[in-house]
């Protein structure tokens, strides 16, 4: 962080300052999504998930009749 500072203070050129600024946005993002892959992959993915959740009348029920699609 010091060191976008130093390029403000320095007056160094908006292209360069502007790409520092990207790199510690990217940075901070990449390490926030690190640290919540693996919550995120468990409430997915995870244990919580079984098959008995799903009525199998919920998954048929997709708007068709037994003939085919409902008339409108």
């Amino acid at each position: 962080m010091e060191e976008l500072i130093d390029l403000i203070v320095t007056d160094s050129s908006p292209s360069t300052v502007s790409d520092h600024m990207k790199n510690i946005m990217f940075t901070k993002a990449a390490e926030r999504i690190e640290t919540m892959r693996p919550e995120v992959a468990a409430a997915m993915f995870g244990d919580s998930f079984s098959s008995d959740e799903f009525d199998e009348q919920d998954v048929a029920d997709d708007g068709e009749t037994e003939e085919g699609y409902e008339e409108q």
